[in-house]
């Protein structure tokens, strides 16, 4: 385990925004099943989008790495049962297991056992009423059956990535096929970024009354194409700005569909006082709008129950590392309230160095490095931001924050 030491500095300078993880996962794929040369420019290597590559090449995908760009072609189709490595990655995982079985028929998922651990009950229910076989253990799934056209209900409280996997795959079938969601639907921005991913590659699927229509026997051409910047991750950037720093955030799309743009507006929300925010629609913010609550006015957050299948409990896990600086927090089944930390406390904690845990989850650790800057302090498990943002520290030493690693 990485420990890091973060002194008490403020950050200021300019930066880039790093690549959209969301959007590069799903442009690969759609690359990919073009099966003709396409050039995806500006993506990041973390450990999820490696995950993505390594399912493509696994299915007979070539994929030539340069620089910040990909360049996949192939898609050679066999009947093989290919071993797909996910890593940690819930969004592989999930987009990856019915693209397989709509190209193959079969195949083996591996990865760790925390990504196991967090389910793929949506596919259990399609599994079991298609017929196709499956085995799930602690860190693999087996997969064997032909996915049929049809209709396919979704929860649609549950992750989106289940409905991201199916639109990937049910355009290669020969029938027409429905996704009906039950409402309420949740994570909303992602499925619109993967229409737009699609639609960008030809594909056609139309959104409507909470169902979307698939017609079969379609084929993806996919332009050479460029990943845009991460809301997601530039929310851990810009919460600099709010305890002292003055960062600029450059290369981010405002018209974007991305749902984490949204940060901008819970950070001036929680500036002002005490407030109630929805997380339904950008649950990935969860952390870093929790922590920021805690040195600010507090907040009460709905919908929250999604955080806790995430990399690490988020609900419980940040609430944790909180603790360390004073702050309570009262925790329901789908709601949770940050009390802020009490005033007295942040004082005595001045000149005190703090040594938080990042429980093996990047938001975590990007949330958490921010707040030891306050007051100088120690990240353990600091390697956990490869998984979206490998540059994180590298990053945020540019702009005159102090790391050193121990």
């Amino acid at each position: 385990m990485s420990v890091c030491h973060i002194a008490k500095s403020i950050a200021s300078g300019r930066v880039e925004a790093p690549p959209s993880k969301s959007y590069a996962h799903r442009l690969l794929l759609a690359a990919f099943l073009k099966g003709k040369r396409t050039v995806v420019d500006n993506i990041d290597l973390s450990n999820d989008i490696l995950a993505t590559i390594g399912c493509i090449r696994a299915l007979g995908g070539e994929v030539i790495i340069e620089e910040n760009r990909a360049i996949i072609s192939g898609n050679k189709v066999h009947n093989e049962c290919d071993i797909l490595p996910c890593g940690e990655s819930g969004s592989t995982l999930r987009f990856m297991i019915p693209v397989a079985l709509a190209l193959r028929g079969c195949a083996e998922f591996t990865g760790t056992a925390k990504l196991f651990s967090r389910g793929i009950g949506e596919y259990e229910k399609i599994f079991a009423e298609q017929g196709i076989e499956y085995e799930l253990g602690d860190n693999y799934l087996r997969v064997k059956g032909s996915l049929k056209s049809g209709t396919f209900t979704i929860d649609g409280a549950t992750s989106s990535q289940y409905i991201t996997g199916l639109l990937f795959a049910l355009p290669l079938l020969e029938g027409d096929n429905k996704i009906v969601i039950t409402p309420p639907v949740q994570s909303r921005p992602y499925i619109d970024i993967t229409l737009d991913v699609l639609h960008k590659a030809g594909i056609k699927a139309t959104f409507g009354e909470n169902t979307l229509l698939i017609p079969g026997g379609q084929h993806y051409n996919l332009p050479d194409c460029k990943v845009e910047g991460d809301w997601s991750n530039a929310a851990f950037l810009e919460f600099y700005n709010y305890i002292g720093g003055d960062v600029t955030v450059e290369g981010l799309n405002p018209d974007s569909l991305q749902g984490d743009k949204i940060y901008r507006q819970h950070f001036n929300n929680l500036e002002s006082g005490f407030c109630t925010i929805d997380i339904g629609n950008c649950i990935d913010l969860g952390p870093v709008l929790f922590t920021m609550a805690a040195i600010k006015h507090g907040a009460e957050f709905v919908n929250t129950a999604r955080l806790r299948i995430k990399e690490s409990d988020r609900i419980s896990d940040i609430v944790s590392e909180l603790e360390k600086i004073g702050t309570h927090a009262v925790i329901d089944s789908n709601s949770v309230i940050i009390e802020p930390a009490p005033q007295a406390t942040l004082e005595a904690l001045e000149g005190e160095e703090i040594t938080f845990c990042s429980h093996n989850d990047h938001r975590l650790a990007m949330s958490l490095t921010a707040l030891a800057s306050i007051f100088g302090g120690w990240i353990e498990g600091s390697e956990a931001v490869a998984k979206s943002f490998p540059q994180f520290f590298e990053v945020i030493k540019g702009l005159n924050i102090v790391v050193c690693y121990e």
